[in-house]
Order: structure tokens, then sequence, then C-alpha cells
């Protein structure tokens, strides 16, 4: 017997309505793809239709005139067979998408209230079909942070490991919560993705087919933890689901048939029993009502009545049934008797989805960071992006220090092509972190179109925590290199030969982070990181002179990452000192002052040039955050508008259009 959620320990979610939406798309492009078009995927080239009516020609309808309601402290299963547009749904009452035109002002309903896809965005957890979560963080880290950067400093919560500890307890987490996520089963890591969209107690609950590639035990597990949340917490909960079994469908408190994105049936199992019999349908024995409907939805459809499906009658709420009503101060779970008072205060107001409120948790400061702290973790335990390069930076240091070992002063030449060989090896082996920022641009996306941070703020963090480990791969790298090939041996001239060489390894990680944040894959990244580099090689000056190059080709000479660090190297080794670098018949001919001054170089160079490299790097991370800035702008683009983060204040969006009940 299910308990009613009007005496739930924590009631506090939303009623929320979706009435007669529509949503289209255009099912064949009239256009061909262009065959150069490499920097969007394939699924990126849907065009969202918006016409006034009806979809034309070569548009497919995904939503008919669905009106649906999900109650507080019920569980709504959304079934269908596939393409049926229960995803599509999900997506519009979790704000991440808008329904098409024709748009009418009660289109979606919070508490009763109008409400904008912005206003769904900041009320709802939205877990998707995909478990996007860092591999290498464990449990209670991925709770943590997702806490932190979602609840804030301040607020309501202070005791932020006590909530997670006890959604621990909710999901039965606990045995793995010191567990990496990488280790996990995919029940566990399903279970982990809904405790991330959880952990701030968001009183709307939607999920996107979480039992999808389960077996029946875990599938059973999760939805479970899920009715525990609905009831205990009074959370509003809404789910996809393919065939679930009998013991999951007594679970349900209602369920919403979908057929070709249409309405066939929304209401209680029993009520899909009497639909099934009504329509003439013997529902075999051991058979549940909602798989054997499903199995039925064509002859369902054409029982159900067109009227029927345009305005299908909600489910009673036990929530109704028993008068009672979620508040505030339950779903935060608050101690202070006068907090309790004044939230249930505020709750007894109606709906005013006009005003805004704070847009983030945190401050910029904060958010930058626990990041950062995020950030440090992840590249730390990445093996490919730390630890092995840091061996590997090491191998090579001492293979180029043994093969330029001790180079005397006569050895002009082989100290330029040592400059340039390392220039050439540090630029162009960074691209094995690609992977790792690609995979982090997915994780980006999801959590900023969720309001947990800004992207300015992950662009800080970002180019912040990789300073120092860029200096530790400097330091084993420059010093075998430098002290055994026999480079002017003064600590200035070492100092500044290891900036450089600092300055060198975060220059082609900036660029890493600006190709990542714009190729579409890692074989389009990779393709083009190694292609500028090479052209940036070439115009470096190492293998023609910028007099020698034609006049249209002089600004890429300019534009070389290799040009600067190269010319600081040759001016750190040569300048001053009066060393000869060219003799003949035992007589000095050429001094590097004078070598240097012939191409144009000095001592005037030598901090120039490390302000150059500064700036290039400064530019292609500026360069970066706004590609993220406008992906994460445009995975929002479909919703209303509404800048991503933008929320209304939680208290403002709880309030009911009645007065709450007495406790």
């Amino acid at each position: 017997m299910k308990k009613p959620a009007s005496s739930a320990v924590g009631a506090g979610g939303c009623d929320i309505q979706a009435r007669g939406i529509h949503y289209h798309i255009a099912a064949v492009s009239s256009r061909p793809h262009p065959p150069l078009k490499v920097w969007s995927r394939p699924d990126d080239q849907a065009v969202h239709v918006h016409d006034e009516h009806h979809p034309g020609h070569g548009q497919r309808q995904v939503l008919r005139n669905v009106t649906c309601r999900a109650r507080p402290g019920e569980l709504l299963a959304i079934v269908g067979p596939s393409g049926a547009g229960k995803s599509t749904l999900l997506e519009i009452l979790a704000g991440r998408l808008s329904p098409s035109p024709p748009f009418a002002p009660d289109l979606l309903l919070l508490n009763g209230a109008a409400a904008r896809s912005a206003d769904l965005r900041c009320v709802s957890g939205y877990v998707t079909q995909r478990d996007v979560l860092f591999p290498l963080l464990t449990v209670r880290e991925t709770l943590l942070f997702s806490a932190r950067l979602r609840l804030g400093a301040g607020g309501l919560v202070v005791d932020l490991p006590a909530r997670v500890d006890a959604l621990l307890d909710d999901l039965t987490l606990r045995r793995v919560a010191s567990t990496r996520i990488k280790d996990l089963s995919g029940g566990e890591r399903r279970r982990v993705s809904i405790g991330v969209e959880a952990v701030h107690d968001p009183p709307v609950l939607i999920l996107d087919e979480p039992t999808s590639g389960l077996d029946s035990a875990s599938a059973l597990q999760i939805v479970g933890a899920l009715r525990a949340m609905a009831e205990t917490r009074g959370r509003t909960v809404l789910l996809s689901i393919h065939q679930p079994g009998a013991r999951i469908v007594k679970m349900f408190d209602s369920v919403l048939l979908l057929a070709a994105g249409s309405v066939v049936h929304h209401g209680t199992v029993d009520q899909l029993r009497s639909l099934l019999a009504d329509a003439g349908l013997d529902l075999p024995p051991h058979v549940d009502p909602v798989e054997f409907a499903i199995d039925s939805v064509d002859a369902l459809r054409v029982h159900h009545s067109p009227q029927a499906q345009s305005h299908p009658p909600p489910p009673p709420s036990s929530r109704d049934r028993e008068g009672g009503r979620c508040t505030l101060q339950q779903l935060f779970q608050l101690h202070s008797n006068s907090k309790q008072k004044q939230v249930a205060d505020e709750d007894s107001a109606a709906v005013d989805v006009a005003t805004g409120s704070q847009r983030y948790a945190n401050s910029r400061a904060r958010e930058v960071a626990v990041l950062s702290q995020r950030f440090f973790k992840n590249v730390a335990r990445t093996r490919q992006l730390f630890a092995c390069r840091t061996v590997c930076m090491l191998v090579a240091g001492l293979a180029l220090g043994s093969i330029f070992y001790d180079l005397g002063e006569d050895k002009v030449a082989e100290r330029v092509g040592l400059f340039a060989f390392l220039l050439t090896f540090l630029l162009s082996s960074t691209t094995e972190a690609l992977p790792i920022f690609l995979q982090e641009r997915e994780i980006l996306a999801k959590e900023t179109s969720s309001g947990a941070y800004r992207v300015s703020s992950y662009a800080v963090a970002n180019a912040v925590v990789f300073l120092p480990f860029q200096l530790a791969l400097a330091v084993v790298f420059a010093a075998p290199v430098y002290w055994l090939t026999g480079l002017r041996r003064t600590a200035p001239a070492f100092g500044y030969f290891l900036l450089v060489i600092w300055l060198i390894l975060y220059t082609a990680n900036s660029v890493v982070v600006c190709f990542a944040a714009a190729a579409p894959d890692f074989v389009v990244g990779n393709a083009a990181i190694q292609g500028v580099m090479g052209s940036f090689f070439l115009f470096s000056g190492y293998f023609i002179t910028r007099s020698a190059m034609p006049g249209c080709w002089v600004f890429m000479h300019y534009l070389s990452l290799f040009k600067w660090p190269f010319e600081a190297l040759l001016v750190n080794e040569f300048a001053g000192g009066g060393r000869c670098v060219v003799r003949a018949l035992g007589q000095c001919v050429a001094t590097g002052d004078q070598v240097l001054r012939r191409e144009g170089l000095g001592e005037e160079c030598r901090w120039r040039n490390v302000g150059v490299m500064v700036a290039f790097m400064a530019a292609y991370r500026v360069l970066g955050y706004a590609v993220l800035r406008v992906r994460c702008s445009l995975a929002l683009n479909r919703a209303a508008a509404g800048p991503p983060g933008l929320c209304l204040s939680r208290r403002r969006l709880m309030r009911g259009t009645r007065s709450s009940s007495s406790m």
C-alpha cells in the first residue's frame, strides 16, 4: 500500500501541466549536405520547423496535441512504442525544447501558472539516456561536486556532505561511494546520474528511459528509488520506459501512453485496464496491462476518439484526495522552527513567474574554485594527460640531451636544429588531450544547460588548472635538455629557457582547448590541429626567411606559433657576451649579436616575444571560450527565450494557486 504523498516527510514537488502541445521537425532535407562541411555532426542537421498551423511537405509531426499532467508526490510513466515522441515530450517538459507553433500562453503550466522553458529548467532535474559523468571521479566526489555547484556556499543548505550521504543511502550507493565511475556497473552509473540531478532537491525529476540497457533487477531497483523519492520527498517524477515489468508497473501512479505523437491514454493503470476492455481487448493471463497496451496500441488508437485524445482526463491525485499540499520547508528539511514558519508563509502566496532572482547558486569566484578542484582531480588521475606525458617528457629530454650532448661553442647549426626540433616536438605532442576535452565539452553542455555554473567560470578554471601541470612538464623536459647539451651555463639563461618551454607547452594546450571546443570529433580535431601546426612550422622562418617569403604569405609568419619562441631561444643563447658564431681561418668572422641583428633580432626581442606568446595563449583561450559559449547557447536555442542559468526564485516557483493547508 502506497503512502499518500501528503503524509510524506519532506514533500516539495510542482504540479506541471502541458496543454495541446505540438512539435514537428524536418523529416527530409531538400538541400544536399555540403561535402566539405565537417564541423558539424549529421545529427546536428535537423531543422526545427515552426509554421503557423500545420507542418508542410517533408516535415514530420513528432507530437500532436499532447495534454498531460504530473502532480507532486506521484510517479508518471510515459510509455509507448519507439518513435512515439516520449523523449521529445520529456525534453519539452524539462525546458530543453520549446513546443512548435501555434503558441498559447498556457501551453506549459507550473502550479497552475504559465511557465517558460527557462522556468521549467529551473525547477527540474533532467536525466538523459546517456550517463554523462567524469569516469575518474568517485561516486561521492561526483555527487559532492554537483551539490557544491548547484546549491552554493550559503542559503538553506549547510552540511553538503550529510546531504550527499543521505542521497547515497536513498539510491543504495553507499557500498560503492568510494568507487570510481568507470568501475561501476550500468545500473550503478545510472543511479549516480539520477543522484547528480537530485542532489539539489529539484521539485521535478525527469528521466529519459532510466532503465534502458539494464537487467530486470537493476531496473526494479532504480524505479523503486524513484518511487521512494516521490513518496518521501514529495517530488514530481516523470520517466519514459520501454516494456516495464509487472513489479515496476505497480509503482506507477499514472501512465501516459503515446502512439505516433498522440495521447492514447492518460490515467491510472486500472483505468488502462478499463480502456483495454472497452476496446474489446482481453488481457492475457500473467501479462501486465501496460505491456499489453503498448503491443495493442494500433487497436487502441482506432478505438480512441480524436476528441478524447485532445483533452484526456487527468488522473486522480492522491494529494487532492488527502487535501494536502507540499511545502518548501519539507523539501529542504529545515530544522529551525522559525525558518519553517517563514517558508510556509511564503508558500501560501500565488505563483509569480514575472520576477527573477539570482541567476546562479555561486559567485563567479566560487565557481572557478570548485571547478578548478574538480579539474585538478581529473587531470591528476588521467594517465595519458599527466602521468604518461611526464614520463614521455623526461625520456624525450634525456634522449635529446644525449643526442646533442655537450655542444661546443662552434656548433651553432646544431643548436639551431635543437631549438627547431624541440619546438616541433612540444607544439605537436599535445593532441592526446583532445579526447579528454571533447568528453568534458559534453559534460559542460549538460551542466550549463541546467544553470549549474557559467561557461566563463569553466574556461577560467580550465586555464588555471593546467598552469602547474604544464610547469611540472616544462621542468622535467627542460632540465636534462639544457644542461646535457651544454647551452649557455648561467642561471638567468636557464630560467628564461624554462619560461619559454613552459609558455610553449601552455600555448599548445590552449590551441588544443580551442580546437576541441570547435571540432565535432577527434578525427576532425586532430587533423585540423596537425594541419595548423604544420603550417605554423613552415612559416616560422627556419625553412625560409621572412624576406624570401611571397608578400601574400608574410602574415602567416607573424601568426606562426613557432616564430616567437624560436626567436626567443636564439636570443637567449646567442645575444650578449660577444660569443663568436662564425669562424674562418681561426678568426672570428661574426658574433652572435651581429648575426641576430642581421635577422632583425636583439635583446629587445627577449621580453617582447614572451609578451606575444602570452597574447597568443590568451587569444586562443578567449576564442575557445567564445566557441563554447556559442555551443552552449545553441544547445538551448530551441527552448524559449532566457539565458542559460536564468532561473526564477525556487520559492516563487513553488508557490501554488491555493493557500497551503494546515500541517
